[in-house]
């Protein structure tokens, strides 16, 4: 249904049908084995990364938290399919990419940096981008440092935030949600690891991806992060095949590079003062849950679906609103979200 000249909003054909019956994931798992797994040096670090299919129109996708380069794997395979190069990378931090300790090096100049040398070690001058929760707001930066390197954007669930002069964006968050907000609570190390080390890893990440509540995520110390609900049954869309890929992972790294994001908002809001004020020259579109909580935050709806957005990205072409979808939208309605990936890149 057609709102605006520029917004969308979508409802899936496709949901409900996703858990797959045993052939089907015989052939996912065989798809899989297709996806080439390698190690890139890139700005001082060792970057994993996944890839899968060839030729000179390149896709970069970038993940968020706590995700991997895996949360990407539908994309992957039906894109490659259409004749993308697809390449997934675990950010620094996650999975099999290099795990830096200290916070000041998850900036968002190291990241884009990291990015930036991937594509010169891999040979690409320009790729279409997409980019999810932290991965959309490292995405959103990319463009903005370097445009040049950026053909097209499909950007998912985080918005773009102009930078504010006066004041971070935690700065902003705190003063509008407390400190038990989820991003504030991140900040002091080793607390954030601890509280998760009280429930199974699996489990933990599955009342993440699971989560529907469109409420500010709010956590007091004395409750911490296991309030979050335990899901009845995992969905149709997450398997326990998933779970288990993840959480091995994340035992082995821990969770200190994936919070190391949340403990680097100051500095980068620091560091990106001489953007203060820049927009988004890219051709974007951007797609949402519509239970995503990051829709329901005070005034997103207004900025998103008003049309305010274009100020600051003025090549924004469509806003997408997935009816019924949460915020990991990329796994829980894959096939939607590779169509209108493929929708938006494919004349561009």
């Amino acid at each position: 249904m057609r709102m605006t000249s520029y917004i969308s909003v979508y409802i899936s054909k496709e949901r409900g049908n996703q858990g797959g019956e045993g052939a089907k994931k015989d052939s996912d798992r065989s798809a899989m084995e297709k996806i080439e797994h390698t190690t890139v040096p890139t700005n001082g670090i060792n970057m994993h990364v996944a890839s899968i299919g060839a030729g000179p129109r390149a896709i970069l996708f970038l993940h968020g938290f706590p995700e991997l380069w895996y949360s990407w794997r539908h994309q992957l395979l039906s894109l490659s399919s259409l004749g993308y190069r697809c390449i997934a990378p675990d950010l620094r931090g996650y999975g099999d990419t290099d795990c830096p300790a200290p916070a000041a090096q998850y900036s968002s100049l190291h990241i884009v940096g990291d990015l930036v040398g991937l594509l010169d070690a891999l040979g690409i001058q320009q790729v279409f981008l997409v980019g999810h929760d932290w991965g959309a707001i490292i995405a959103w930066h990319l463009c903005l440092f370097r445009p040049d390197r950026v053909k097209a954007l499909v950007n998912t669930s985080v918005p773009f935030s102009p930078r504010n002069p006066k004041a971070s964006l935690l700065a902003g968050l705190r003063a509008a949600f407390g400190d038990d907000f989820y991003m504030c609570r991140f900040q002091e190390v080793g607390e954030a690891e601890a509280d998760f080390a009280k429930v199974e890893t699996g489990k933990l990440l599955a009342k993440i991806l699971t989560s529907r509540s469109p409420k500010p995520p709010c956590f007091p110390k004395h409750v911490g992060f296991s309030a979050i609900p335990d899901p009845p049954a995992l969905p149709p869309w997450l398997t326990q095949e998933d779970i288990d890929y993840a959480a091995a992972k994340f035992d082995k790294t821990g969770f200190t590079g994936a919070l190391n994001y949340y403990r680097s908002i100051d500095l980068s809001w620091e560091l990106m003062g001489p953007w203060t004020g820049a927009k988004v020259n890219v051709a974007t579109k951007f797609m949402v849950g519509e239970l995503d909580l990051t829709l329901n935050f005070p005034r997103m709806k207004d900025y998103l679906l008003s049309g305010a957005m274009k100020q600051d990205v003025p090549l924004l072409e469509d806003v997408v609103v997935l009816k019924g979808v949460g915020h990991f939208l990329n796994e829980e309605s894959p096939q939607e979200v590779t169509n209108h990936i493929h929708d938006f890149f494919k004349d561009k």
